[in-house]
């Protein structure tokens, strides 16, 4: 048996490539799908499935790519009207030699959710492995509020028999293999683990301790956050999305030409970390550190407009193109050649950001008249900030806006200095004037040993 997980940095996701006699199988794969190709290749198989295990919401699934490139049948949930694939239900089976894939109908996460559980029928009658998509995560379970609030309680239901009912049932020994690790926007605090058990699970992830009435009133209760990209990554997964062939040609800029189709309206992503952005950069960017693309670009990004990437002078064009086009942004158009000191080096405009020690922070907190502004995420919120702070989570800037005041001078801070400094980058686009991000933000307020103020 040929087993791999290929893994998609920044939004956490988690495919999977399995082999044996000839046959594979590739599970919820990713938009660039050369990872299995080149798998099948080298390994002499042919992909003969390719599964959804549910309609994904946060990046584009490349089913359709990938059929389109290797052969093999698309199969997924009967329970939503795709445009495209096979229904598959309850107790479906699909061979690969001494493999077999057995489909389970696992409802909550969404409806059309499903599970595939693997049986090795030339070693033994027990389940090894279970792919479990958005149903159960290393320490979490999915989230179950993508049908509104009213329907909240039936999908945890659903879910809570998903569990209970069919996965767990298969024995403490399976292998769970879920299609997101930490850090994806699927679950409330998924573990930094890739793999787990069913007997691990069940002895170590709290919602696996309570009752069914319990775990129905805590999911329900879950406020988890909705990035507006999400609609989008819906639509393309519904109705399969364009076909690529290859990745989006990015084409090397002048500065002048760049200047040029800046004025033009196009959008400016610089990937450079949050120093060197605030140091100089191209009035009217956006600033998304590299590895931060993948989880903050579709909040802030449209779909229409075309993307200019600025970077240092040497360009990692090939991950930016990855990041982006699995959040369905074909939009990509080019970069500026030579990176940002192409810019300043024609003596071109450059605008900066102010940042601020801790220090300074510190002494200026109850001196001075600004707006103090935390984006960071509502449970690092809790956790402690920093007295006086107003809290908006970064992701929901643009749509909450104006809650922000505009004749002050914006102060703004997270958990390092990262998503401030983007933040900033975003209020500076939309035309505040005097704004600022904290250096170290939270981490290095509380190594200064600086009070806290704790949630009530």
């Amino acid at each position: 048996m040929i087993f791999k997980m290929i893994k998609s940095e920044g939004i956490a996701h988690h495919s999977y490539f399995l082999g044996a006699e000839g046959k594979a199988a590739v599970i919820d794969p990713r938009r660039d799908v050369d990872v299995y190709l080149d798998l099948a290749q080298d390994n002499d198989l042919q992909i003969c499935y390719i599964f959804e295990t549910h309609r994904n919401e946060d990046y584009v699934i490349g089913s359709v790519e990938l059929q389109k490139a290797a052969g093999g049948e698309i199969y997924h949930g009967s329970q939503f009207d795709f445009d495209y694939g096979n229904p598959v239900y309850e107790n479906d089976k699909f061979r690969l030699g001494g493999l077999e894939l057995e489909v389970l109908e696992t409802p909550g996460h969404t409806k059309e959710s499903l599970s595939l559980v693997l049986w090795d029928v030339s070693v033994s009658s027990v389940a090894q492995m279970v792919f479990t998509g958005d149903v159960i995560f290393a320490g979490e379970t999915g989230r179950i509020d993508f049908y509104g609030t009213r329907n909240r309680p039936q999908m945890a239901e659903f879910l809570y028999n998903s569990l209970f009912k069919k996965i767990l049932p298969l024995g403490e020994q399976v292998i769970l293999c879920p299609a997101h690790g930490a850090g994806s926007v699927c679950g409330a605090d998924i573990r930094e683990q890739d793999y787990t058990t069913a007997g691990y699970e069940i002895k170590t992830n709290h919602q696996l301790q309570l009752s069914k009435e319990e775990f129905i009133k805590e999911k329900s209760e879950e406020d988890m956050y909705y990035p507006p990209y999400f609609k989008k990554m819906e639509e393309l997964n519904q109705k399969g999305a364009p076909l690529l062939n290859r990745l989006p040609f990015l084409r090397p800029l002048s500065p002048l030409s760049f200047k040029n189709l800046k004025n033009e309206g196009f959008q400016v992503l610089d990937v450079r970390k949050p120093t060197s952005f605030a140091g100089g950069h191209i009035k009217g960017s956006l600033n998304i550190w590299r590895d931060g693309v993948s989880a903050f670009a579709g909040w802030f990004l449209n779909y229409q407009d075309p993307i200019l990437i600025v970077d240092d002078s040497n360009p990692i064009r090939d991950k930016m193109q990855r990041a982006l086009i699995r959040l369905g942004y074909d939009n990509l158009y080019g970069y500026l050649r030579g990176g940002f000191p192409s810019w300043y080096l024609q003596a071109e405009d450059v605008e900066t950001i102010k940042l601020h020690t801790v220090q300074q922070l510190h002494k200026r907190l109850f001196n001075d008249d600004f707006y103090l502004l935390d984006v960071r995420k509502i449970v690092d919120r809790k956790k402690g900030f920093i007295e006086g702070s107003k809290h908006i989570y970064a992701g929901l800037i643009p749509q909450r806006l104006d809650e922000i005041h505009r004749n002050q001078e914006i102060v703004v801070y997270c958990d390092s200095g990262y998503k401030s400094t983007m933040v900033a980058s975003y209020l500076l686009q939309n035309g505040y004037q005097n704004v600022g991000s904290v250096l170290g933000s939270m981490r290095a307020w509380i190594k200064a040993s600086y009070p806290v103020v704790q949630s009530k």
